[in-house]
């Protein structure tokens, strides 16, 4: 055994307190060879048996103490302000949560030696073509994609080591009183409630799970640069919800299909998205579930 093996990786969790920062720490949480310290803008944490601390991402002397005196190898931040739509009207809170705390991160990060690892979005790309690769050029089209960008671009500059691993349509058991679009489908569809889905948006739905793995590996190796993380299948959100209907046995005269026009949003969408894994595949040893699998697991996780 070396010598490295014996010491714990420690590892600071920003926005544990979300679906996928709930989902990661379950995943660190069973690693015994990982400490693992929640922070979030909550009074409690969302994981039963993580450590926890109150930090806001968006406020420097808050990240700056919390780094410092947790002292951790790996910063991963899954903390954003994802609100689409109020990024349009709400612009200094989405800058300041996207952008300022991520230099903040990358800051800290950079005195102590940690390496960041940063969650962002297929929205920095326009959806003109889809089927992104990791060397296809941005060119967000709404101000939440912006953002992200921007972010990216932060950690680029700052010298600290990271990682960016985007990511689209995430999925998976929210838990508590939150629900992902799975869920809302679901109970929403079951309480008879009609919805609409917009039939020209093409993505290749996340389950939360896989890209916490993946956030997990990024954290304990040595792997820099940009990574996309996505599903197995490309779908467009109407066939996705079709999927579900299917698996869940629900009732399809109540899903209309519309377009995404139909639903005069305040912020843009990327239509034809979807992000190519292929790189992660190779270099990650990323492997995404199935559609149906990850059903399978959803309901037994939420007892749909």
């Amino acid at each position: 055994m070396r010598p490295d093996d014996l010491i714990k990786r420690r590892i600071l969790l920003f926005g544990a307190n979300g679906m996928l920062g709930r989902r990661t720490a379950a995943r660190f949480l069973a690693n015994d060879r990982v400490e693992t310290l929640g922070a979030g803008i909550e009074e409690e944490p969302a994981t039963e048996g993580l450590e926890y601390i109150r930090a806001d991402v968006a406020d420097r002397a808050s990240v700056k103490r919390t780094v410092y005196d947790f002292s951790p190898h790996a910063i991963v931040n899954c903390a954003a302000f994802t609100a689409v739509d109020r990024c349009e009207t709400e612009r200094e809170a989405a800058w300041k949560a996207n952008v300022k705390g991520v230099e903040y991160l990358a800051e800290a990060a950079r005195v102590i030696d940690a390496r960041v690892v940063h969650v962002s979005t297929d929205y920095v790309f326009d959806g003109r073509r889809g089927y992104y690769v990791e060397t296809d050029k941005p060119n967000p089209i709404s101000y939440y994609g912006r953002t992200k960008l921007a972010s990216e671009n932060a950690l680029r500059v700052s010298g600290a080591e990271h990682v960016v691993l985007r990511t689209n349509v995430l999925y998976g058991p929210a838990g508590g009183t939150s629900f992902d679009f799975v869920q809302w489908v679901v109970e929403s569809v079951r309480a008879g409630k009609p919805i609409r889905i917009v039939t020209d948006q093409i993505n290749n739905p996340t389950y939360a799970d896989d890209l916490a793995e993946a956030i997990a590996r990024c954290a304990n190796n040595r792997a820099r640069g940009v990574y996309h993380i996505g599903g197995r299948e490309f779908l467009s959100r109407y066939d996705f919800t079709m999927r579900i209907a299917d698996f869940f046995d629900l009732d399809k005269s109540l899903i209309t299909p519309i377009t995404t026009e139909e639903l005069t949003l305040p912020a843009r969408r990327p239509l034809k998205s979807g992000l190519v894994t292929l790189k992660a595949e190779t270099e990650l040893g990323y492997r995404a579930s199935g559609v149906e699998e990850t059903f399978r697991l959803m309901k037994r996780a939420l007892d749909l």
